[in-house]
């Protein structure tokens, strides 16, 4: 955890309250519940920004959106990403100056992650979305599918794959997986292959379009 210690004092600073702030998130992304949303999955998505920095206009809040975006993980969809939006809110405003200025347009990125949707010339939430979706076109894609199941653990296999499936379906139906030109050009293509082999798998079907 080192590495993201330094990434957190390089970003906030090393007042007493960033430092409590950088601990806590720390401390959240290692809860024993999580299989994928873990540091790992914290470092790869601030390592996706970095292709994509040239696009943003505040990378300074993609980051801090990127530590907050699942810095409270229960499996509830939708529930969690607001409730990580209220925390960055709340944490932010305690460190004053910039990082406080910037509290309520991270809450506002957070709160895209939970559709990926951000409004065309949303410059900061495309980045965000396009570096959490980076995974999609990873290499490790097995495995990502594999983590998430057992996130999702609590629910049964039918409900699950149903459920599933819907995502990628939604996934594979948008025009293009990435917003940013730099993140199309370097994962569509990929991440496309990948979902669609996920939901031949999970529907039993050869025919996936998209």
């Amino acid at each position: 955890m080192r590495d993201l210690s330094a990434a957190w004092r390089a970003l906030a600073g090393e007042s007493a309250a960033s430092l409590a702030v950088g601990a806590e998130l720390a401390a959240r992304w290692a809860e024993p519940h999580r299989r994928y949303h873990t540091p790992a999955h914290l470092r790869a998505v601030l390592a996706a920004t970095e292709p994509l920095a040239g696009h943003a206009r505040d990378l300074v809040a993609v980051r801090l959106a990127a530590w907050f975006h699942d810095a409270v993980y229960d499996g509830r969809p939708g529930w969690d990403e607001e409730r990580s939006a209220q925390l960055a809110s709340s944490r932010l405003a305690r460190l004053g100056g910039g990082l406080a200025r910037r509290a309520g347009e991270v809450a506002r990125l957070v709160r895209l992650t939970a559709g990926h949707g951000p409004e065309p010339g949303d410059r900061d939430g495309e980045v965000l979305c396009d570096a959490d979706l980076a995974v999609l076109a990873s290499p490790g894609y097995d495995a990502y599918a594999r983590a998430v199941r057992q996130e999702y653990r609590h629910v049964p296999e039918e409900a699950f794959r149903t459920g599933r499936a819907r995502v990628l379906a939604g996934l594979l139906a948008m025009p293009v997986l990435y917003r940013t030109a730099p993140a199309r050009e370097m994962w569509e293509t990929a991440a496309r292959t990948n979902v669609r082999a996920e939901l031949a798998a999970l529907t039993g079907r050869a025919d996936v379009p998209g």
